[in-house]
């Protein structure tokens, strides 16, 4: 059985994901996305570098206690977590505004691994 050309309906063109939303408005969430992996590439700043590897560390060291000890370090872990991540983003916003300022900022504490 042959099916007539003219029978076929092609399908509906597809709309990408939130079609509805304004270009400009797609184009800032862009940038936002984009931003942390230019300011990655393009910072001078080790102070910063330094001490977000520390954190990396102290949580990833945080994650290994916890899988060692079948979930009992997480008593351990997940407040010192939140204890991290408050002083991280207290931190950062401090050093963000002292740069702003044109002030050098020194986090109080941060593993100098690259000098």
């Amino acid at each position: 059985m042959s099916v007539p050309p003219e029978s076929v309906v092609p399908p509906p063109p597809s709309e990408p994901i939130g079609g509805d939303i304004p270009a400009e408005e797609r184009t800032w969430a862009m940038f936002a996305h984009l931003s942390a992996l230019l300011g990655a590439l393009l910072t001078t700043s080790l102070g910063a570098l330094n001490f977000n590897i520390t954190v990396a560390i102290a949580t990833l060291v945080l994650l290994v206690l916890s899988a060692i000890t079948f979930g009992i370090g997480l008593i351990i872990a997940i407040p010192l977590w939140v204890i991290i991540g408050v002083a991280w983003l207290v931190l950062t916003i401090i050093a963000g505004i002292k740069a702003n300022e044109g002030v050098r900022y020194r986090y109080p504490f941060a593993l100098r691994l690259i000098k």
